[in-house]
């Protein structure tokens, strides 16, 4: 898996200036180019931090679906992450991937962020030290991870654009840490964002040369996110290697005619072809041979449409094992867990309950071989136990969801799905396919392409007024049973393309259906430039009474022993494209929680997001439950918690605030294009900390199913200047069920000469004890985590004298406390 330098030039010599440029840029949308002169294979990449999707946008293809990124970070367990990297890197190998194009590195620097989902935590060296444990994860197994999205890219609105100001000192110790940690962990690739920083948009931006491959030393590629790159010889000049996708890019024969007359240097160039091609060494795509058996399955241009194999039951335990491990119990009232034997009847509740959200919006959304919901899980767990009753009480805010095979039916077989067809401008038929549902993001071209059409026979089971719709750019129309509901031209409102690819918003009409009697619907709209080819066709039926909902859902729990009420976001809140304007769950939601509080008093709230929301009815519920976005096995994993098979073992990556007006930092809209980072280094709990404000939960909270004293902390009485210290925290397990136990430490520096947060997260150790039994976390605080970047120096320095260590359950429980006295070389 390595080429000597020597190699490399060697092969490097082979080809001409012209050929080395051409290199630079792709093939295809996700794959880089192929020279048979140096035996060098094209390099297939991959979106998927929570599953290896694929080339294709095809739910006949799926792939196996993890809990979100901030459901691993909750984790506060490396180990486990890493082994979640090996199964991606199992699944990329399967489906013929060298590259994922995971993990994500940035910040939930305001909760508003609509991608956090995808993103870790909060802090930066809980980010960096989970996200070097996923790249170890995937790279062990010969797959190449990336590390994204370099950097300052901490929200979604006019990211193509924004031009973030952020300080130096902040950018150092708080934004670049994450990626600093990933590239010691050996990261193959970075990829640089679409923003601006301080001017200079990312893929033409200095950072990406120091401190990435002077400071770090990155010797692996640097590569664009997709569209990232605008123009050729600002870009080309930086110190980015690759730019995707191909084969239309600013580069190509753009840059090799800018190589040709000497706007773009040839030896910069050459260090772009020399990285590239180290890395096609280490993923065993250079040089002459049989083709391994991933090699052959990466033959041809797109993946056939087939689904994979089951999934096997390792993987299965695995998915499972991690929902309960990164599930985080808010708070308990003595309500969980659930014991089965006292059981006779459950309430679940909520439409989250049965369409349980396990996955974000956005580019990294897979298609996963099926998604077990909390009712599915509670159902099986209570199987000839007790008896379950579900109401699903409202329809959550939000578009209407796209067609499933269950609600429909092919109109020429007869069977489950939609029909696709692709015409040509005379209306002629291409070719047809039956699809299981209504999103079809990437409707296979043929020559002569110009319609694409998708129809189903809907079967309602509830009678009224149906919301119908059609979602894509163009020229759309949407009949029924023949007769017009909408048509009209609609026009991109922007060239991000996770908005025209992945996720473009739908136009609606209302229509009357009957119980019993089958309506055709028919969606078409017309392939034009710029506007893709992404076609989601849906249909909601009329939303229950809002009124009437809560008063059910009260009369199944006051009949239940227990009640669950699943609560959350959807894709209109939380996807890859747009930030979150609200943290509200909605008036119907929160409506709903509080009607079942109060007809049972043993009400567990599971809340189904991946980012912050606001709870107003906390205090009234037994327990909350956070589930984030568990992923295809969340429901059985849920199962396992709230019925006690397992332990809530997750401790929130982010700080919970009350309201959104608490929250320290909520800009994420830019002004005349820019968006100031003006809390420098208070991000997150360092935020709260400032302010001194109180939310509703600190970043470390979590509970789990027995109750810890933490008794006494060891610090030695001094340490070096940039030597790790080694804290030792005794703790004792006070309750009747043997647990595990996050024990954070934090450092504070009173009378610092430079500004610096009240505390700040430093290091972590998870401990387990039996009833009764004490145990000694021993937690190593990096270094790193007591230096600060002198700007003056442009250096990392550490101050000396007297230091103050924290630890405890989070950072606003740090009940135990002791001094460190820093020392500097030849200091006795």
């Amino acid at each position: 898996m390595g080429t000597s330098d020597e190699e490399i030039d060697r092969l490097l010599g082979k080809l001409t200036p012209r050929a080395r440029a051409l290199l630079l840029d792709g093939a295809t949308t996700w794959r880089t180019r192929a020279e048979p002169a140096l035996g060098l294979r094209e390099l297939v990449m991959s979106d998927g931090p929570a599953g290896v999707r694929g080339e294709a946008w095809d739910e006949r293809i799926t792939s196996v679906l993890l809990p979100s990124a901030s459901a691993l970070a909750a984790t506060w367990d490396e180990d486990l992450v890493e082994s979640l990297g090996g199964l991606l890197a199992a699944e990329a190998r399967r489906k013929g991937v060298d590259v994922l194009l995971a993990p994500t590195l940035n910040l939930h620097r305001s909760p508003l962020g609509g991608r956090h989902f995808e993103c870790f935590s909060e802090d930066p060296e809980l980010t960096g030290r989970v996200g070097a444990a996923l790249v170890r994860g995937v790279q062990a197994h010969g797959v190449a991870a990336t590390a994204k999205h370099y950097v300052a890219n901490d929200s979604e609105t006019d990211r193509l654009t924004v031009d973030v100001r952020v300080d130096e000192r902040a950018l150092r110790e708080v934004y670049l840490a994450p990626f600093e940690a990933a590239v010691a962990a050996g990261v193959r690739l970075v990829m640089a964002g679409y923003n601006a920083v301080d001017g200079t948009t990312m893929t033409a931006n200095a950072l990406l040369s120091d401190p990435l491959k002077g400071e770090w030393g990155f010797d692996g590629v640097v590569v664009s996110d997709w569209g990232a790159v605008r123009s050729t010889e600002d870009t080309a000049r930086s110190g980015l290697d690759l730019a995707m996708p191909g084969p239309d890019s600013p580069w190509g024969e753009a840059l090799a005619r800018a190589v040709a007359d000497g706007t773009v240097p040839e030896d910069t160039v050459d260090d772009k072809v020399r990285r590239l091609l180290r890395l096609a060494a280490w993923l065993g795509a250079l040089g002459e041979g049989e083709p391994t058996a991933s090699g052959a399955a990466r033959a041809g241009t797109e993946a056939p449409p087939a689904s994979r194999p089951a999934v096997a039951p390792r993987e299965r335990a695995l998915a499972r094992r991690v929902v309960a491990a990164g599930s985080v119990l808010l708070s308990n009232r003595g309500v969980l867990p659930l014991d089965p034997g006292r059981l006779r009847t459950v309430a679940v509740i909520g439409a989250h309950a049965a369409r349980t959200r396990t996955q974000g919006g956005g580019s990294a959304g897979v298609f996963p071989p099926h998604e077990v919901s909390v009712l599915d899980g509670v159902r099986a767990a209570l199987r000839g136990r007790a008896r379950v009753v579900h109401v699903p009480g409202p329809r959550p805010d939000g578009p209407a969801p796209p067609l499933g095979h269950d609600a429909c039916t092919d109109p020429r077989s007869g069977l489950p799905g939609v029909l696709l067809r692709m015409l040509d401008a005379d209306g002629r038929e291409l070719y047809a396919e039956r699809r299981r549902g209504g999103r079809l993001l990437e409707p296979r071209l043929v020559p002569g392409a110009h319609t694409v059409e998708v129809s189903a026979r809907l079967r309602p089971r509830t009678a009224g007024r149906w919301t119908l719709g059609v979602a894509g750019f163009g020229r759309m129309s949407l009949a029924l049973d023949g007769r017009p509901l909408l048509a009209g031209d609609f026009p991109p409102p922007t060239d991000d393309p996770a908005v025209v690819h992945v996720n473009p918003p739908a136009q609606y009409a209302g229509a009357d259906l009957a119980v019993g009697q089958d309506a055709l619907l028919v969606a078409r709209r017309e392939l034009a430039p710029g506007t893709g080819r992404a076609t989601v066709v849906s249909a909601a039926p009329p939303a229950p009474d809002a009124a009437a909902s809560p008063a059910e859902a009260a009369r199944a729990a006051a009949g239940a022993d227990a009640a669950i009420v699943v609560v959350g976001t959807t894709e209109h809140g939380e996807c890859e494209g747009y930030d979150r304007t609200t943290l509200s769950l909605g008036a119907t939601q929160n409506a709903l929680v509080r009607a079942v509080a109060a007809a049972n008093p043993r009400t567990v709230a599971v809340v189904n997001s991946g980012g912050p929301v606001e709870l107003p009815w906390r205090d009234a519920v037994g327990a909350v439950l956070l589930a984030w976005f568990p992923g295809q096995e969340g429901g059985d994993g849920l199962a396992d918690v709230l019925f006690g098979r397992a332990e809530p073992g997750g401790r929130l990556p982010t700080t919970w605030p009350a309201a959104l007006a608490d929250a320290p930092v909520t800009r994420t809209l830019p002004a005349d294009g820019r968006l100031p980072y003006d809390e420098g280094l208070h991000v997150g709990h360092r935020g709260w900390l400032r302010h001194t404000r109180v939310p509703a939960y600190w970043f470390g909270h979590g509970l789990g199913y027995t109750t810890w004293a933490h008794e006494e902390l060891t610090v030695p009485p001094r340490a070096g200047a940039g030597e790790d210290v080694t804290v030792r925290v005794r703790v004792r397990n006070m309750g009747a069920r043997s647990g595990r136990e996050v024990v954070q430490v934090y450092l504070a520096r009173p009378g610092s000469a430079v500004e610096r947060p009240v505390r700040w997260f430093a290091g972590y150790a998870a401990v387990r004890a039996r009833p009764g039994e004490s145990v000694t976390a021993t937690v190593r605080v990096p270094a790193r985590a007591l230096r600060h970047w002198c700007v003056r120096e442009r250096a990392w320095r550490t101050e000396t004298g007297r230091w103050r260590v924290l630890a405890g359950r989070s950072a606003g429980e740090v009940p135990l406390v002791a001094d460190l006295e820093v020392v500097g070389p030849g200091s006795g």
